[in-house]
């Protein structure tokens, strides 16, 4: 059973991770509302399998942080485009 400290911990560093700063990155490189969310939601995906997955902790990689991984990189990606909506009118 999870308990809510343990989803707050698992949302809380999918933002300050890997799927939050690299979504608004790479949403903030496009100005495209419908590719933003689809390359947050690409990094969100990956990121777990890449620096989650190591053989030597044998720790196993649950549904719940990839799919809070890829719900934050689809929001971030699109703040992401917003913040480039909204900042950059070049």
């Amino acid at each position: 059973m999870l308990s809510l400290l343990d989803l707050l911990g698992t949302i809380g560093g999918s933002i300050l991770g890997l799927p939050g700063i690299l979504g608004v990155a790479l949403g903030m490189a496009t100005r495209n509302w419908i590719v933003a969310p689809i390359l947050g939601g690409a990094i969100g995906v990956l990121s777990p399998l890449i620096l989650g997955g190591h053989h030597s902790a044998e720790v196993p990689i649950t549904a719940l942080e990839y799919s809070v991984s890829t719900i934050v990189g689809i929001l971030a990606g699109l703040v992401g485009c917003a913040i480039r909506h909204k900042g950059a009118k070049v």
